[in-house]
């Protein structure tokens, strides 16, 4: 906020208590293992490591109709790892890095490991994927096919881009959450889902109204700490149609567009002001210095402190 602006009234809409969130279980080889794990009912994101493996098979329970999505980000031979669904243990074999499992929690979903591992888990929940399904035009999906040491591609590579972000300081907001969900999702769906029509795609951008009141709302919660769904509903859309609406308006996604104005915001503080890089990083949406550092050189090349020198360099004359 500028010198000469006054507070604005907060009228940002409240954000759901269903967020989204993710989390990092480590066990040490000596931790309990319950026999059952509960997913709450909204979309999570669990890394699950362990250095010794599983006493015995576990239980993945939703409280929510949901898809259990499970990548090993390590290898696992075929000795230390079984899978059940619905009672039935399903045929297996050696566990290779970033192979995929998609598993509909209705069957209760039971697995085991006998050695070292280490998995993402992803909790999706059916109702998110049904919206999805409506807004591209499928209708809902009537089943979804089970899949077991899947070599999907997509999932991989998504996988591989949010690991980083499970162990550090600044985790994903959100809003960044709530996208990865979409992508996720609409992926899930067409690979998957069981679907009785061809998706008849929108092309159109949001109207201009709706680009100030979509602009409004991101630039008020610069730590991305607004639902997608909340700024949907401003705008009168389908969460989905609202998020592929935006892309075609700004060229970005809600999370991109974000941690662009942040970094735009920055370098207008570094220019016009003397507060300090920690102070910068706060004031621009940042949890702290060291994630406003990493994210400024990813797409700026260099790092805060040179790009304020080689500015303060350039028009130091004038």
């Amino acid at each position: 906020m500028g010198k000469n602006e006054s507070p604005k009234p907060d009228n940002t809409p409240q954000t759901s208590s269903e967020a989204p969130f993710t989390t990092f279980i480590q066990l040490d080889g000596r931790s309990p293992v319950p026999s059952q794990f509960r997913t709450p009912g909204t979309f999570t994101i669990t890394r699950f490591q362990s250095p010794a493996g599983l006493p015995d098979r576990i239980t993945k329970l939703s409280p929510v109709p949901a898809l259990l999505v499970s990548i090993s980000l390590k290898s696992l031979p075929s000795s230390s790892y079984q899978v059940w669904t619905a009672d039935k243990l399903i045929a297996t074999s050696t566990v290779h890095p970033f192979r995929s499992n998609v598993i509909d929690f209705d069957s209760q979903p039971r697995c085991w490991a006998g050695s070292a591992f280490d998995y993402v888990h992803y909790s999706v929940p059916r109702k998110g994927l049904d919206d999805i399904a409506e807004d591209l035009g499928f209708g809902r999906a009537s089943d979804y096919r089970l899949a077991v040491l899947e070599d999907d591609l997509v999932v991989a590579q998504i996988t591989k881009s949010i690991i980083p972000f499970l162990v550090r300081s600044d985790r994903l907001s959100v809003l960044a959450l709530d996208q990865f969900s979409l992508v996720l999702g609409a992926h899930l769906l067409q690979r998957y889902g069981v679907l009785q029509k061809t998706a008849r795609r929108s092309k159109g951008g949001l109207a201009p109204w709706q680009k100030r009141r979509a602009s409004e709302l991101l630039q008020e919660n610069m730590h991305g700490r607004i639902r997608l769904s909340d700024i949907a509903r401003e705008c009168g859309l389908s969460v989905s149609h609202f998020a592929r609406s935006f892309k075609t308006s700004f060229g970005a996604s809600t999370h991109q567009w974000l941690i662009q104005h942040r970094i735009d915001r920055a370098k207008q503080l570094m220019s016009e002001t003397s507060m300090s890089l920690i102070e910068i990083a706060i004031q621009s949406g940042f949890n702290d210095q060291a994630a406003f550092t990493r994210t400024f050189h990813q797409l700026v090349g260099v790092s805060p402190g040179r790009w304020r020198r080689h500015y303060m360099t350039r028009h130091s004359g004038r």
